[in-house]
């Protein structure tokens, strides 16, 4: 067979067999030669019938048959090229103009789906700060998998003279993994507080750049990228404000589960229970399970003596236990 058998039939390509070269290598020898001509050297163009004996082929060297098989090939490619540099060129122009009106009228804000697209522009993110991060971490303990991904990048950040900031809620300070995590940053330079409530998960990059998640989508793996000067600035006003009424953790055995971690946390349970929260709403805004709130419940019914959550917050409310920060509660856990 003188095709080739694995090529489309746009793109053909014909290949010398035994019986083409066998004819060519005699044309070469004997001089033009007649009868039956392989398919391959007629469309190679390898023998040429001659204009006074048509029955009588000649052989061509192959630089010359190659020479007038590609030349219209190689035009053909040109042309091509020529195409693609005027079609280049045109949108060149228009992406100009379009560059110039985006910054004039665009809103520095993109909106990021899915995890993979979220986790990249993360890691772009971190790999040009310069000099600062905040971070403010809602939910309570962390995954450990998680913990253990992130590690070696906020090591990095602090070794190259990233100040990193971090916000979680008081509930890690009895989960061992995030306790672990938190004194390898800590020993690298990053500086780690907790709150009982964080508004909601952020990071900002050197000032300039912030990411938020966004709710409203039910598989909660969309985020805002905002870059907006005055946005970005808000967010970091926010994040100041609670790291100042945060408390610093430390990694020691007493500092471990500090009395901040039961009677604070019982303290901010019981007031969004007086302000008639459920105890699963009121667990993941402090971030923890709703087994734990209503065991925060139940000590501060039988310390009280009330029989209902009603009459608890009415008691509650009588003491003003939950007006004053500094009171701590008279059971201690």
């Amino acid at each position: 067979m003188c095709r080739n058998p694995d090529i489309e039939p746009q793109g053909e390509v014909i290949r010398l067999c035994a019986w083409g070269l066998e004819r060519y290598r005699e044309a070469l020898t004997k001089g033009p030669v007649g009868g039956e001509m392989p398919q391959c050297l007629r469309e190679l163009g390898l023998l040429r019938p001659l204009t006074e004996t048509p029955t009588v082929w000649a052989a061509v060297p192959p630089d010359i048959a190659t020479g007038e098989l590609v030349r219209p090939l190689e035009r053909a490619v040109l042309e091509r090229q020529h195409t693609i540099a005027a079609i280049q060129e045109a949108v060149a122009r228009a992406e100009d103009v379009y560059r110039e009106e985006h910054r004039e009228s665009a809103i520095p804000l993109r909106l990021l789906h899915g995890a993979d697209v979220i986790h990249s522009a993360l890691l772009q993110a971190r790999d040009d700060c310069v000099w600062e991060m905040l971070t403010a971490q809602p939910g309570g303990s962390r995954d450990p998998d998680a913990l253990a991904r992130t590690l070696p990048q906020e090591v990095a950040m602090s070794r190259r003279g990233v100040k990193q900031r971090t916000l979680y809620q008081h509930t890690v300070r009895a989960h061992g993994p995030t306790l672990a995590y938190i004194e390898q940053v800590a020993s690298a330079g990053a500086e780690v507080r907790t709150l009982n409530e964080l508004f909601d998960r952020l990071i900002v990059f050197d000032r300039r750049l912030a990411l938020i998640p966004d709710h409203r989508h039910e598989l909660r793996t969309t985020a805002l990228l905002v870059e907006h000067p005055a946005v970005v600035q808000y967010l970091v006003k926010v994040f100041d404000h609670a790291w100042a009424r945060a408390e610093p953790v430390t990694t020691t055995t007493e500092g471990a589960r500090p009395r901040l971690m039961t009677d604070e946390t019982r303290r901010a349970v019981l007031r969004l229970m007086v302000e008639g929260h459920t105890d699963a709403v009121i667990g993941t805004r402090i971030g923890i399970s709703t087994r734990t709130v209503s065991t925060h419940i139940k000590r501060a019914s039988e310390l009280f003596g009330s029989r209902s959550r009603a009459q608890l917050a009415y008691l509650l409310a009588q003491s003003e236990i939950l007006e004053d920060s500094s009171v701590r509660s008279a059971e201690t856990s």
